[in-house]
C-alpha cells in the first residue's frame, strides 16, 4: 500500500493506492478535516490529525508514503502551522516504519503533467486520466494526495 499525503492544518488530503503506475488501483482517498474550536489552540488540531491519521496507518498498513514538502508561503503563520502538521504526519509514518518520500509541489507537477508550472486544474485532469475516473476527484487536497500516491508506485 502506498499513501499520498497533502499536509495541512484544517484539511489533510490522503490517498491509499496499490498496483503499478500503468495500472493503479485506488483503495481509499479523501480528507481529514479538523474541527474548529473556540480556542486558538492549534495543538488540539494537531492531536486530532494525529489520531485520525494513525487510524489510517493502522487500517491500511502502508509500506511507503509520498508527502508533499513545504514550499514558500507568503504568510509565516500558515507555513509554521502546516510545518507542524507535516511534522506530526512524518513522525507517525516513521513510528510505523513507513518509507517516506518528500516531493515539492514543482516535482509533483513535473511528474504528473510533465510541466512544473501546471495549475490545479491540469493536475486534477491528469489524476482523473491516470486512475481512469469518470470525474475529477474532490476536494483538491484529495486529488493532490492521489497524484502523490501514484508517484510512489
Amino acid at each position: 500500500m502506498i499513501f499520498g499525503i497533502d499536509p495541512g492544518v484544517n484539511i489533510v488530503g490522503f490517498a491509499v493506492v496499490e498496483g503499478t503506475k500503468a495500472n493503479p488501483k485506488i483503495i481509499d482517498y479523501g480528507i481529514l478535516h479538523t474541527a474548529q474550536t473556540n480556542r486558538n489552540d492549534g495543538h488540539f488540531r494537531l492531536l486530532e490529525i494525529a489520531q485520525d491519521f494513525e487510524f489510517l496507518i493502522t487500517k491500511y498498513k502502508p509500506t511507503k508514503a509520498v508527502v508533499e514538502d513545504l514550499f514558500f508561503f507568503k504568510n509565516a503563520k500558515t507555513v509554521i502551522q502546516v510545518a507542524q502538521s507535516r511534522g506530526v504526519l512524518i513522525y507517525l509514518l516513521a513510528k510505523h516504519n513507513v518509507e517516506i518520500i518528500s516531493k515539492t509541489p514543482l516535482q509533483i507537477k513535473q511528474t504528473i503533467t510533465g510541466y512544473g508550472r501546471a495549475d490545479k486544474k491540469q493536475i486534477q485532469e491528469m489524476v482523473k486520466r491516470i486512475y481512469k475516473l469518470d470525474a475529477i476527484p474532490k476536494p483538491d487536497d484529495a486529488a493532490d494526495a492521489l497524484a502523490m500516491a501514484w508517484i510512489g508506485l
